[in-house]
């Protein structure tokens, strides 16, 4: 599979042809809507995650594409294909076989509601935890690791890593951070990955096969 990295939380996967894209979010400005995308994900409500524009624009060019999300996310898009999951939910669509788990998203403060959050396993080969650090407690290839939020510290992304053990671990969720800022996990995460017999890369912009 091709998997490309857009800013903050979203990035796709593409293979035999179809492009599956997680959480085209408002923070995203560099995701290219394409013509052939056959599936998105979304993990949660928060708007860096879920834009209904985007997934308009999405569905302009793909009507036959399917949203995958949370019961309260794909309300809010009626008009369009959609499945609604759960954490222990397994779904294939085309080439994609997901997994979902999880339940709620992280708590940032205790005056702040939790909702429910989606973690998810593409092709068990892409695990992405969404706003959490749920263990997908199944061997993973290639992590996409949270490593800056309001609900993050960056010691727990370093253990989340060290539990979940993938070969290749790759930056996300971090347009809250400046150049400076994402410096810091890109100078401490790989020394913890190397720990475990994993590589920390960053790929913002970049395509790589998985």
């Amino acid at each position: 599979m091709k998997l490309t990295k857009y800013e903050h939380a979203c990035f796709t996967l593409e293979t035999a042809g179809e492009v599956l894209v997680v959480d085209p979010g408002t923070f995203s400005k560099n995701f290219v809507v394409t013509n052939n995308i056959a599936v998105i994900v979304v993990t949660h409500e928060h708007t860096d995650h879920f834009e209904p524009a985007t997934l308009e624009a999405i569905f302009d060019k793909n009507p036959n594409a399917v949203l995958v999300s949370l019961s309260s996310v794909v309300e809010k898009m009626p008009d369009h294909k959609s499945s609604a999951v759960r954490p222990g939910d397994k779904l294939e669509i085309g080439p994609f076989v997901l997994k979902f788990f999880g339940g709620k998203h992280a708590l940032i403060h205790a005056t702040i509601p939790l909702i429910d959050n989606l973690g998810v396993l593409i092709n068990d080969t892409v695990y992405y935890p969404g706003d959490s650090f749920t263990l997908p407690n199944t061997p993973v290839d290639v992590l996409a690791l949270p490593v800056g939020a309001p609900w993050l510290k960056l010691s727990e992304a370093m253990d989340f890593l060290t539990a979940t053990k993938p070969l290749l671990a790759f930056p996300t969720h971090d347009a809250v951070l400046s150049d400076i800022g994402k410096s810091l996990p890109d100078y401490l995460l790989p020394t913890i990955a190397k720990k475990v017999g994993a590589e920390y890369k960053r790929i913002d912009g970049l395509s790589i096969t998985v």
